[in-house]
């Protein structure tokens, strides 16, 4: 049976930003992924969708289920690379992942997919992939700050220098020219829990003024193709 968490988005200022972050690391852990003295982390991800773009066009019309499939890695690293297939239902989100390697991932890419063999999550997707006609649609890049905590299996993160790639191709080439959707006076807040926040996370959440929006970057660099 899937299981499915609470996740809320905001977007929020740089000087709020410090304020939630200074508060939160008193009582929650800095992300085991963070490598950066400021304990950021970059990822890149590699988003797939089909001709018509039902993807992005279900996110825009505020489609209550979808599904959408990306590629990810961390820190310019590409031995290790994730499948990911993300589930929205309503306001609840579900994640399905595994892990693939670069050989795999080229071919994906390359959409030489009869050369696959998978089982599992990589299963469901190349047969997705030749149902739906999904293919390579558009990469995000973006630098994260994210905090834990066991309860509940929290994770608080803080999106920054959200840019896209205008083209498909290039998930591996560290030069690839991408492009700012979202200034630095914007960063996305994501808070993601599976029954309810601890009262402490929720007293801190409510000090500073946020609002909620339905942000998605893969929207966001999407819409600049």
């Amino acid at each position: 049976m899937r299981k499915y968490r609470n996740e809320l988005k905001f977007i929020i200022s740089p000087s709020i930003a410090e304020i939630l972050k200074m508060s939160l690391s008193t009582i929650m852990d800095i992300d085991t992924n963070s490598i950066y003295k400021d304990n950021t982390y970059k990822i890149r991800s590699l988003y797939f969708d089909n001709d018509s773009s039902d993807a992005y066009y279900e996110k825009l019309d505020g489609v209550l289920y979808r599904e959408k499939y990306r590629i990810r890695y961390y820190n310019d690293d590409d031995t290790f690379i994730r499948l990911e297939r993300k589930v929205k239902d309503n306001n609840m989100t579900s994640k399905d992942q595994m892990s693939i390697s670069r050989e795999i991932c080229d071919k994906i890419v390359n959409e030489e997919l009869d050369e696959i063999e998978g089982t599992g999550l990589l299963e469901e997707f190349l047969n997705d992939m030749k149902r739906k006609h999904l293919k390579p649609s558009v990469i995000v890049d973006y630098t994260r700050l994210a905090f834990t905590y066991p309860i509940s299996d929290i994770r608080i993160t803080f999106d920054s220098k959200i840019k896209s790639g205008r083209y498909e191709y290039g998930l591996f080439d560290i030069e690839f020219p991408t492009y700012e959707v979202i200034n630095d006076e914007n960063i996305v807040l994501e808070v993601k829990f599976n029954e309810v926040l601890p009262e402490a996370i929720s007293i801190i959440l409510s000090t500073v003024p946020m609002y909620r929006e339905a942000v998605s970057k893969f929207a966001l660099c999407r819409s600049i193709k």
